[in-house]
């Protein structure tokens, strides 16, 4: 056996341990695209809209009954943590949910959006003046 052939066939684990990273990574993945389809969906929107980029913002926008062109502030640093910020909040609220689950979806969205999905949450449309 050539030296080369001995040092190939080594391994420490590292290859499996990134593998299982992976797959936690795409089933958290698949987890909050599920729960956003679903929360389009009980918003009377379509569920594939959360799938395209830049559209899906626009129809969360509409969602939370802000205008189209909030998408432009995202676009600006430091503005678009507000906005993403109050997108959040409202978003809680067109759901009946308060503060505190508002912060759920800001710090730990990949828990509390399919939360919103799946749950028995039923979507109120905020009225805006």
């Amino acid at each position: 056996m050539s030296h080369w052939a001995g040092i190939l066939a080594q391994s420490n684990g590292d290859a499996a341990g990134g593998m299982i990273i992976v797959i936690v990574y795409l089933a958290i993945l698949v987890l909050v695209i599920a729960g956003f389809w679903k929360v389009f969906t009980k918003a009377g929107q379509p569920g594939w809209a959360c799938l395209i980029p830049i559209y899906n913002t626009y129809v969360l926008l509409k969602v939370v009954n802000r205008p189209w062109w909030w998408l432009l502030l995202l676009l600006i640093p430091i503005v678009s943590l507000i906005i993403a910020i109050l997108v959040m909040v409202d978003l809680a609220k067109s759901f009946g949910k308060g503060v505190g689950f508002a912060l759920g979806l800001i710090f730990l969205g990949f828990i509390f959006i399919p939360i919103l999905g799946f749950g028995s949450a039923q979507y109120q449309p905020i009225a805006r003046a």
